[in-house]
């Protein structure tokens, strides 16, 4: 599909104004949206091929896209796992066949994805895992839980990292395996209630007696190798969209201070020009590893540093508001969920961006072993 624009884009702006305009009213859902977006071809457009019902850009275009996306105030996209994670994952490592059974629905945002890979006692230790899956003639029976699922009472579908080798141990008998979430008394998925209100997250159970998978990513026991290449792609260009939402933060943050008078006090102003001083940075490093390949540690350089400016920005919000921080939006009555305003929201939820993606202890290691060079962390044996 051409990146060019055409009439039907000029449809597709009209149609998504109306989306807009509609969604504070609660007219349409994210579901929805994905498919208007995928209708007018803008899922997939940062995939090497097309054919997929996707366009296809280049880098600069992918930029251009991403940031305006975001500057636009669109809904948060909930088929980002699939669209940027488990295509190019398959585009690379699966089949013919599963490339021309997933990637289509995906594109079109009928199919929505998430990802199994943290478990209880293998979070940040991702080879820890525990989840089984043992063949049962063509598909597999699988058994075990997974947790911090992100969207997961929204996904059609599941990549799940389990072993399929009963003897293994660490990275080896690891296999990639593509699970319908439709499998009712058979996967079960519990959301997980944050101290937002909010329960984006969920822990999954698979029950082994009927839990079933038919399709494994790449050769069993080869999955440990899918689900790093998966991992590269994290980061990219979907990262600078991200700062174009931290600078709309960042701006709000700002205005607070000057109503309230708070940016009359140096501390305060400080602590602001170095938040701005310190998004340009992060902005220049990323542009400068986009597009790069075989830098060990750009990947874990760039999770610690925006997670922890992004932190910092949550309890700048609420300390610039002064006691108004501490009272929230709506009326509180027991018997109903309690509301946040956004900087309420940026703060309890930025507590969790030094620990989701891989916790700064974590980054840390990375950098120091393969970046430094430094011994290897002892793992326990599992």
């Amino acid at each position: 599909m051409d990146f060019e624009f055409t009439s039907e884009d000029e449809a597709f702006r009209t149609e998504a104004r109306g989306w807009l305009a509609a969604r504070a009213d609660g007219a349409q859902d994210r579901r929805t949206w994905e498919r208007t977006l995928g209708k007018a071809g803008w899922i997939g457009i940062g995939w090497p091929e097309d054919g997929y019902g996707n366009r296809t850009a280049t880098l600069t275009q992918q930029v251009a896209w991403a940031e305006e996306y975001a500057r636009s105030g669109a809904p948060p996209r909930s088929g980002h796992i699939g669209e940027n994670l488990l295509a190019p994952t398959l585009i690379i490592h699966g089949s013919e066949e599963q490339k021309s059974r997933f990637l289509p629905p995906v594109a079109a945002g009928e199919e929505l994805w998430c990802q199994g890979y943290s478990e209880p006692g293998a979070g940040s230790d991702l080879a820890g895992v525990r989840t089984s899956a043992v063949r049962d003639g063509a598909s597999y029976r699988i058994t075990g839980q997974k947790i911090w699922t992100s969207l997961a009472h929204e996904a059609d579908w599941c990549f799940v990292l389990a072993r399929t080798d009963a003897g293994s141990r660490r990275h080896q008998g690891l296999s990639f395996l593509l699970v319908p979430m439709d499998q009712p008394g058979r996967v079960e998925v519990r959301p997980i209630r944050q101290m937002t209100g909010t329960s984006e997250f969920n822990e999954v159970f698979f029950d082994g007696a009927q839990a079933r998978a038919e399709h494994v990513v790449g050769k069993e026991g080869q999955g440990w190798r899918v689900a790093m290449s998966l991992l590269g792609f994290e980061r990219g260009v979907s990262t600078l969209a991200q700062q174009i939402g931290f600078a709309q933060e960042l701006g709000r943050v700002v205005r607070a201070a000057v109503r309230t008078g708070a940016v009359d006090d140096p501390v305060v102003r400080a602590r602001l020009v170095r938040q701005w001083a310190e998004l340009r940075a992060m902005r220049w490093n990323a542009l400068r590893t986009l597009g790069g390949s075989g830098d060990a540690g750009a990947p874990s350089v760039a999770k610690l540093l925006w997670a922890n400016w992004h932190q910092r920005l949550g309890e700048l919000a609420v300390q610039v508001r002064g006691a108004e921080a501490s009272a929230g939006p709506c009326d509180w009555a027991p018997a109903s969920p309690y509301e946040l305003d956004p900087d309420q929201h940026l703060f309890l939820f930025s507590r969790a961006d030094t620990i989701y993606g891989g916790s700064d202890q974590v980054q840390r290691t990375i950098i120091a072993e393969r970046v430094l060079g430094l011994p290897r962390e002892p793992k326990g044996v599992v």
